[in-house]
């Protein structure tokens, strides 16, 4: 054996221990809260990942859009065909369009009462409140009336929460945060964004 593969070999050996030893470790079975955060693209793209794989297995999962829902989305329209499948949406478009706070205030409590509903269902396995972050950052919804709702799940349910400046309780409360880094955004050089990629 050279002394290239022995260091390799003998470096492999060392990560394989490191990693069974995590594995034995995680011995906890639950549902978590998730967190995909930061600045860069791909949070939502994110979460609808982990929807298909949810729905792969079977299982049961609520999608909540309080932003977005008025853009096309390639992943819903792909999967919500999918009898697994749930997927409510606040329908104004961005705040920034809308420009009115009182009406985005009760479409956005409308479907928080969509979200609720999800939450406190112990068939649903998986959650998404995607971009929600930015409804406890314009105060349309309370930290505390969302913190309750996730606290209050059935133990098997995974929440994913999306969007940027993530509140600091969420972030606190969550079991994995992710925070996405924008190095280089193609739209701050002019560039569409393009169907199939960015939506």
């Amino acid at each position: 054996m050279s002394d290239r593969q022995a260091r390799h070999q003998q470096s492999m050996q060392k990560l394989k221990s490191h990693v069974d030893d995590k594995v034995a470790q995680a011995t906890e079975q639950r549902g978590q809260l998730l967190v995909f955060t930061g600045n860069g693209k791909g949070k939502t793209t994110a979460a609808w990942g982990t929807v298909t794989r949810a729905l792969g297995y079977g299982y049961k999962v609520g999608v909540v859009q309080f932003i977005k829902g008025l853009w096309e989305c390639g992943e819903r329209q792909r999967l919500e065909e999918d009898a697994n499948l749930e997927v409510a949406i606040m329908a104004t478009g961005f705040t920034w369009e809308t420009q009115n706070r009182k009406l985005d205030t009760q479409a956005c409590q409308a479907v928080w009462r969509d979200a609720e509903r999800m939450l406190a269902d112990p068939q649903v396995y998986l959650v998404v409140l995607d971009e929600i972050t930015y409804m406890l950052k314009f105060g349309y919804l309370d930290i505390a009336t969302v913190k309750q709702a996730i606290e209050a799940r059935p133990g098997e349910q995974t929440v994913i929460v999306t969007g940027r400046n993530a509140h600091r309780e969420l972030v606190a409360m969550a079991d994995t945060v992710t925070e996405m880094q924008e190095t280089r955004h193609a739209f701050n050089s002019g560039l569409q964004a393009r169907r199939g990629i960015d939506y």
